[in-house]
């Protein structure tokens, strides 16, 4: 049995070669899709920042592979507290083309410490973040758990550490800009 198969397009007609019989287009269609999926699951990064809803589903779809057992999240929302202040929402602005330079950065150092990884997504919201929303979302796939698990806690905490992105925490009567204890260049100014 054989079946032709291109980079670009797939034969749904296979034959058999003793016989000449056309095999079932189902057959060939699930053959060929298993084959562009091989072809086309190559790693991927997602990098977005945008001022509209994140969405928990739309990241974790982008990162799913057949080949991985694991995809593991992290979702940062907005809580309605901050050392006993009531907190109305959030603020965040970013120095876009920096952020997401630094954030592919972030990604390359997950796949030279983790090279089974396979998709990474990050997404994290600008302007106004309401109280039970979320601010960033981080997925990545891999494998196996331990992998996906490390590499998502990795892509926070660098993430927080040098990407500009700055939060504005807004209080009943009062805001406060916030410091990312992570961050290299507040520590760098002590």
């Amino acid at each position: 049995c054989f079946l032709e198969i291109s980079s670009w397009s797939c034969s749904l007609e296979t034959r058999l070669q003793s016989s000449h019989q056309l095999v079932g287009a189902e057959s060939a269609q699930v053959l060929c899709q298993v084959a562009m999926d091989e072809s086309e699951d190559v790693p991927k990064d997602f990098i977005k920042l945008k001022s509209e809803k994140l969405s928990v589903d739309e990241v974790s779809e982008l990162v799913i592979s057949p080949y991985c057992g694991a995809v593991s999240l992290f979702i940062g929302t907005t809580r309605n507290n901050f050392e006993g202040k009531k907190v109305i929402h959030l603020e965040y602005e970013a120095y876009t083309s920096m952020a997401e330079t630094e954030i592919k950065k972030i990604c390359r150092d997950v796949r030279q410490k983790w090279p089974s990884v396979k998709h990474i997504a990050v997404h994290h919201r600008l302007g106004v973040v309401p109280i039970t929303e979320a601010s960033v979302i981080i997925a990545v796939s891999s494998p196996h758990r331990a992998e996906s698990l490390e590499a998502v806690k990795y892509c926070i905490n660098t993430l927080k550490a040098s990407v500009p992105i700055w939060k504005k925490e807004i209080y009943e009567d009062e805001y406060s800009w916030k410091e990312n204890k992570e961050c290299f260049w507040a520590n760098s100014e002590k």
